[in-house]
């Protein structure tokens, strides 16, 4: 097994951990008379992120796609901010973090963390790690088409998240 495909194995079993913790506040947030939104795009969000993972090990394979260092180090350091950041997400929202848009009444807006600055920045660390982690090995087939397909994806979402919330806006962003 190659190191890069050890990297995309890591990466998958943090999305399997991310899963865990999703069903835990899922049910943290339903318990407390939270609503979901959005049960549509969820499945194709699911099979995209699947997408990415599979075409990150086939096309560097199949296409024989070289390590190129002088691409392969800097994205494998925006790979690792981007989890970084993502776990800095998780944290910061605590059992309101979710991979569905699930919405407690009464709770204000989380403020901590990187949601002091950005709106999603979640979504940030999303968009970064899908277009980097291809490119650790030159997969830019990969890259490009989960870009693509993860930004139309990511405005739907938004959409409903924005629509979920009822447009509140934060505080410090005010």
């Amino acid at each position: 097994m190659s190191w890069y495909s050890l990297l995309v194995l890591l990466v998958a079993a943090e999305r399997l951990v991310e899963l865990v913790v999703a069903r835990r506040n899922a049910a943290w947030s339903l318990a407390r008379g939270g609503t979901e939104h959005g049960r549509g795009h969820y499945p194709p969000m699911v099979l995209l992120h699947k997408a990415l993972l599979v075409g990150c090990l086939v096309e560097p394979a199949v296409m024989a796609r070289p390590f190129v260092p002088a691409l392969g180090v800097p994205m494998l350091l925006l790979v690792v901010a981007a989890q970084a950041l993502r776990w800095w997400c998780i944290v910061s929202l605590g059992p309101r973090w979710n991979t569905r848009v699930i919405v407690v009444p009464g709770l204000p807006l989380v403020t901590r963390g990187p949601y002091r600055w950005l709106r999603h920045p979640n979504y940030l660390a999303v968009v970064v790690e899908g277009a980097a982690l291809p490119l650790v090995h030159s997969a830019w087939l990969t890259a490009g088409a989960f870009t693509a397909l993860n930004l139309w994806l990511l405005g739907v979402r938004i959409r409903c998240e924005e629509a979920a919330l009822g447009g509140a806006v934060p505080a410090v962003a005010r």
